[in-house]
């Protein structure tokens, strides 16, 4: 919607507020400015809450500028989406350093530093003619959980302690893209030395790894997001990492170089919630889906509106 006809549009809303209702991105497009105006197209996301919440946030916000542009979460697996994106099918989407340094681009080690990570991977993907914006300091690393009562009697605070357990001790619920993933099962085995037969793994769907975590019945470890809300919600408990085998996992908004050039704007406006999306933020607004239930996109739309973005 443009600005210029805004005023007809709220006069007509006004009347018709109590019998209708439109999505949030219809109702805050143009709102804050029409730097954005002739952007339209999908905005993409991976196959997790966390990804759709950053989707429909992003969306909203390019509407608010005065863009029309729509959340698209169909899409399943990271490389799908990627594909999706160097095929122009989406406007863009939020990307983890990590998965792009290891698994797009084919590099084996991660690079040390947060920062240091950050620019690899930017500069990496502009040769693929992929750019990044300015990234969030949220970090959406792989993590191993355990539930605490049975971290403290197994005395488990590292990764490195697992290998020292007892063989039947060392069960593990892992989701199918990591079991294959450089950065994922085949590369931590061999970091922290762990030999584990296939019966010990158990290869479950993202969301049930954290419950069955937390029951310990298939597993004592699971693979975990460290931006996920059902960690803090499931009294679980993040092994740390001491070999640094995870590379950094931080987030950003990555587009076509071509349409960054088109419209430049676009920085700007993500700018706006970029230094705001911590880790701990991410907890919690991802609790709100995967603990309490919430819609992503209502949560993205009551985020924005308390931020004064909307």
């Amino acid at each position: 919607m443009n600005k210029r006809i805004l005023p007809i549009v709220a006069i007509a809303a006004a009347g018709m507020l109590a019998l209708t209702a439109c999505s949030s991105a219809e109702t805050t497009s143009g709102s804050q400015g029409t730097e954005l105006d002739g952007l339209t197209g999908d905005v993409g996301a991976k196959d997790f809450s966390e990804q759709f919440i950053l989707a429909h946030i992003t969306s909203q916000l390019l509407n608010a500028y005065g863009a029309n542009t729509e959340a698209n979460t169909k899409l399943v697996g990271s490389a799908n989406v990627r594909q999706a994106l160097e095929n122009d099918e989406f406007i863009g989407y939020w990307e983890y350093t990590g998965t792009s340094w290891i698994t797009y681009n084919g590099n084996t080690s991660p690079v040390q530093g947060t920062e240091a990570q950050f620019e690899a991977t930017k500069e990496a993907d502009a040769a693929n003619g992929i750019a990044w914006l300015n990234p969030a300091p949220l970090n959406n690393t792989y993590a191993f959980a355990i539930r605490a009562e049975k971290a403290a009697e197994l005395g488990v605070k590292t990764l490195s302690d697992i290998a020292a357990l007892p063989k039947s001790e060392q069960t593990f619920c892992i989701e199918s893209e990591f079991s294959t993933r450089d950065d994922g099962w085949p590369g931590l085995k061999a970091a922290y030395g762990l030999d584990i037969p296939d019966s010990s793994v158990a290869l479950l769907d993202t969301g049930v790894i954290y419950t069955a975590t937390q029951k310990g019945d298939d597993c004592n470890f699971g693979e975990v997001f460290q931006t996920d809300g059902r960690i803090p919600a499931l009294d679980l408990v993040v092994m740390e990492d001491d070999a640094q085998f995870f590379p950094a996992y931080q987030g950003a908004f990555t587009l076509s170089q071509a349409t960054l050039d088109e419209y430049p704007e676009i920085a700007d406006v993500i700018d706006l919630i970029s230094p705001l999306l911590t880790t701990e933020q991410m907890q919690k607004l991802n609790a709100l889906v995967d603990v309490d239930g919430e819609d992503p996109e209502d949560v993205a739309t009551d985020w924005l509106t308390e931020q004064g973005l909307i």
